[in-house]
């Protein structure tokens, strides 16, 4: 049963393996990786723990949202498709650690580069990237 509001829980999907972008079929919908998970303080609050929002962060399990991108009916055993893989290939795991590390090195600087080209990432991401990208030099 889902802990956190998810609309599903699926197996076999991790976020090293998933890329912004990347689009899947399930049932008869179609939908699109737009975003990591991020926990927020209420996640602390419910389950009485202040350091909860760090334990999820260290867990590299934080998950991801996928936006509708054609309506369909979805149900429970469904088998998830891949329709196609962004060819920016930024996985998610890669955009959650851009977001909370502290400094970037070249490298970084790079993948945030090809993050930015992403269609899929929401404009709110993309602005927190640049201005980071001035900011966060190691």
């Amino acid at each position: 049963m889902g802990n956190f509001g998810e609309n599903f829980t699926i197996d076999g999907f991790r976020e090293d393996s998933v890329y912004v972008g990347d689009r899947f079929a399930i049932g008869s919908a179609d939908l699109v990786v737009t975003q990591p998970r991020l926990p927020c303080y209420k996640l602390g609050v419910r389950f009485d723990s202040d350091d909860m929002v760090k334990r999820f962060l260290d867990s590299r399990r934080t998950g991801f949202y996928l936006a509708v991108t054609r309506e369909g009916d979805v149900g429970a055993g469904d088998e998830i498709k891949e329709i196609s893989r962004d060819p920016q290939g930024v996985s998610v795991a890669d955009i959650t650690r851009l977001y909370i590390e502290k400094r970037y090195n070249a490298a970084d600087i790079e993948l945030l580069q090809r993050a930015l080209t992403v269609e899929a990432l929401p404009n709110g991401w993309k602005d927190y990237f640049r201005e980071r990208s001035q900011t966060a030099r190691a």
